[in-house]
């Protein structure tokens, strides 16, 4: 969630692009993508009236976090090289910078858990994403074509081990792990982390490795930004149109209620709100769409989705670059604005009143990114991680060159 800002203006000077624009277009949607989380942690998910889902359940519910992952693997790929992977001693250096910021990350998802409820409408993707970033190390020196083939072998095989997996493995710990749990319950934590919780890492590492594969490509180019939206957008459309037709053409809703013990009020929550539970009796569990199942077409939805938003705000960008300056500054210090919100919430004061609290929270941010970004630069939390996980990357570059004269 941390911006890169430098990894990525470098590799649009070798492409010969405008690297300002380039960057506004990524921000902004980073910046929307925080927007939609914070959305789902404060507004209510259905009208007290009419129990139908409300308008930020529908926008954002499951996709916020899928282009957050989405977008930190462009940003992994734009640090380690962009178009031109790097290679050997300055490869290693990424991979050695990359797992100091993973765990620092965790460390402080780690803590922050303990500031958080168990009924918080929140789960914390902080402690997630350090696992995102060190399962992505192996793969910090591949090109587009081997990372999309990864991302789609995870896109199905994740959700199949989630599926034969789901018993036997131990029950959450929490929705916000902390310290005591990793240290009392580590399988169980590790699980979580891995299979069983809200952003499990396996699953999410196909939005990371597509990502990651489309920082890779030259995203400064118009013809690419258009192709990323087109093809965002086809993904979504057919894999709902393909979980529409498993369940209610072909009878995949009826072996579903089947395998639910004939309790069609639970299935219909789990297909209109999503969820983490999912029938394991019945592989027609993974024909799924709905947000947070982590089944392949739900996996696709989202990340269909975020492309389309990633190719938009590319385009966009162009013309209206300075108009998205609120979104853009918001998406450049993300780390520091989501544990601002998260701090916020563990005083639960917004159950009250959610959408002015949100109110309240969206101009806070938007007004302290935008003074901060102008005087400062990068977000305050970006800069102390930046600059551990940077002073790591020397070290390794200094023995690397040492290791060559030798």
């Amino acid at each position: 969630m941390a911006r890169t800002a430098r990894p990525a203006a470098s590799g649009e000077r070798r492409t010969g692009r405008n690297p300002s624009r380039r960057l506004v277009g990524v921000d902004a949607a980073r910046g929307l993508a925080l927007i939609g989380l914070m959305s789902v942690h404060v507004l209510p998910s259905s009208d007290d009236e009419t129990h139908e889902p409300t308008w930020s359940h529908i926008l954002f519910s499951g996709d916020s976090a899928a282009l957050f992952a989405l977008l930190a693997g462009v940003g992994l790929a734009l640090a380690s090289g962009g178009t031109r992977p790097h290679e050997g001693g300055r490869l290693t250096a990424d991979r050695v910078a990359l797992v100091v910021r993973a765990v620092l990350i965790a460390v402080l998802g780690l803590g922050i858990g303990s500031l958080l409820s168990d009924d918080l409408p929140a789960d914390n993707i902080l402690i997630y994403y350090g696992v995102f970033f060190l399962l992505a190390v192996p793969f910090l020196g591949s090109g587009p074509t081997s990372l999309f083939g990864a991302a789609a072998v995870f896109l199905v095989t994740a959700p199949v081990l989630m599926q034969l997996l789901r018993d036997p493995l131990p029950d959450v710990v929490s929705s916000n792990p902390t310290f005591g749990d990793l240290l009392t319950q580590p399988v169980a934590t590790a699980a979580q982390l891995l299979l069983t919780g809200t952003y499990p890492a396996l699953a999410y590492l196909a939005y990371l490795l597509v990502g990651m594969g489309l920082g890779r490509l030259d995203l400064g180019r118009r013809a690419v930004q258009v192709r990323l939206l087109a093809v965002g957008a086809g993904v979504t459309v057919c894999a709902q149109a393909a979980s529409y037709l498993l369940l209610h053409g072909l009878g995949g809703y009826e072996r579903l209620l089947a395998a639910s013990s004939g309790d069609e009020e639970e299935l219909t929550e789990l297909l209109v709100w999503g969820g983490e539970w999912l029938p394991t009796g019945t592989w027609w569990s993974l024909a799924v769409d709905a947000p947070h199942t982590n089944a392949p077409l739900a996996i696709a939805v989202s990340l269909g989705t975020g492309m389309a938003v990633l190719g938009l705000f590319l385009l966009v960008s162009h013309a209206v670059g300075a108009w998205l300056l609120p979104l853009s500054a918001m998406g450049s210090m993300t780390l520091s604005l989501y544990t601002a919100h998260l701090v916020a919430l563990s005083l639960e004061v917004h159950y009250d009143q959610p959408h002015l609290w949100l109110a309240v929270q969206l101009v806070t941010a938007v007004l302290f990114a935008v003074a901060w970004q102008r005087t400062l630069g990068q977000g305050p939390l970006e800069r102390v991680v930046g600059a551990m996980s940077k002073s790591a990357r020397r070290r390794s570059l200094a023995a690397s060159s040492a290791r060559e004269r030798d």
